[in-house]
């Protein structure tokens, strides 16, 4: 008599494991604990085979029946089913260390040593928010330009099209991975050349006229806002390193005896130590700033949590609470800030660009020293201190340098 869900769900254990019959080979062992396991026996050239069919529950009765069915269908064409099981299992192994998830986790921590580390948890970010849900367990080689700008169209539906071109050139990255290691054998993003809708690229908003230089400091004096971010944006225009540079600072890096900064090269978009000279202004910040955080980690920890640095979206929130816009000011501005007034008044641009920590574009010159042009660079850092306190006064705008 074949089995039903009603004698299925009353079966109980007993002192010894026993089975329920359903027919042609198949039973339910339900052993002493109570736990219920579909099984098949079978024949395979002349020797006695069984397949483990699933667990009840999980495996129901009627797919039980089904995966019977094509057990024996397997058996009429002359294949064993407990051989085939392991084949489909090692191929789903393999397909699930070819999915595209698998190999853009394996290239991302290929190319972490090389990268800064918010670079690499940005592009960490962009593929599990945008992409793993969707493609994540695709075979890489299976995935066609069609679903890969179905994807992307995703992410466009909700008005965030520089994010889906971000998205589309890390993917792209993923694919030619794929291909020198063997897994793909081309990049389906190449095909999306045009399909996405075009981003007008934007430089970092800044401010760069000195008046209104001085009314940002000044607006900065009177943040009523967390201390520690107040600190962070009184340093920002003093040291104009990248945001995440600033805010990952941790206190080992500085020494003051000799007011400097040694920012470690894992840290550096370029992979190199960078030297920051410290003006008598920023020094005088980072002494009170010690006092609230000096015994942590990081000169400018989290609000929320003090092992952990401040948010990348702190500074930028800060400046749209004290009333500037995207479009007139950020966190990176500051950089492009110092650059546009001290190239402006004349300073050396290969100053400049190694206090910026700007790649050199001329190979014979990029082995970077840290300490090169140092002490111009202190000169100049001291006097750039001193024109933004100017400003800041709201004094007649002078050139750099120069006494009123």
């Amino acid at each position: 008599m074949k089995l039903t869900d009603i004698k299925i769900k009353n079966s109980k254990p007993k002192d010894k494991a026993y089975k329920l019959m359903d027919g042609a080979g198949l039973y339910l062992l339900i052993n002493k604990s109570g736990g219920k396991y579909w099984r098949y026996n079978y024949r395979f050239m002349g020797k006695h085979k069984t397949l483990s069919i699933g667990v009840y529950p999980d495996i129901s009765l009627r797919e039980a029946r089904d995966l019977h069915h094509q057990a024996k269908r397997l058996l009429s064409d002359g294949i064993d089913p407990t051989h085939q099981k392991q084949l489909d299992k090692s191929l789903k192994i393999e397909q699930s260390q070819n999915s595209f998830k698998a190999i853009a986790l394996e290239w991302i921590e290929r190319q972490r040593p090389t990268w800064a580390k918010t670079h690499a948890d940005n592009v960490e970010g962009r593929l599990r928010n945008h992409a793993f849900d969707y493609i994540g367990n695709r075979p890489i080689v299976d995935i066609a330009a069609p679903e890969l700008l179905a994807m992307l169209r995703r992410i466009e539906a909700v008005g965030h099209h520089e994010t889906a071109h971000r998205v589309r050139s890390v993917c792209g990255q993923v694919f030619r991975y794929a291909i020198v290691t063997g897994r793909a054998q081309r990049d389906p993003s190449i095909d999306l050349k045009g399909a996405l809708t075009s981003v007008k690229t934007t430089s970092f908003a800044a401010l760069t006229d000195p008046k209104d230089i001085g009314g940002l400091l000044r607006a900065i004096d009177d943040y009523s806002g967390d201390f520690v971010t107040k600190c962070a944006l009184r340093l920002a225009p003093l040291v104009f390193v990248r945001p995440g540079e600033l805010r990952h600072a941790e206190w080992v890096e500085f020494n003051f005896e000799s007011n400097e900064w040694l920012i470690p090269a894992e840290k550096m978009k370029m992979k190199v130590d960078h030297i920051v000279p410290l003006s008598e202004q920023a020094i005088n910040i980072l002494l009170e700033i010690k006092a609230v955080t000096g015994k942590g980690k990081y000169v400018f920890p989290s609000v929320r949590c003090r092992s952990r640095p401040m948010s990348e979206n702190t500074v930028n929130a800060s400046l749209r609470r004290m009333g500037y816009t995207r479009e007139e000011m950020t966190g990176h501005g500051f950089r492009a800030m110092a650059s546009t007034l001290l190239n402006e008044q004349g300073f050396d641009v290969d100053w400049i660009e190694t206090q910026l920590a700007h790649s050199e574009r001329n190979k014979v010159r990029a082995a970077y020293n840290r300490a090169k042009y140092l002490p111009q660079r202190k000169g100049m850092m001291k006097q750039w201190a001193n024109y933004l306190d100017t400003l800041r006064n709201g004094a007649d705008v002078i050139p750099i340098g120069q006494k009123a």
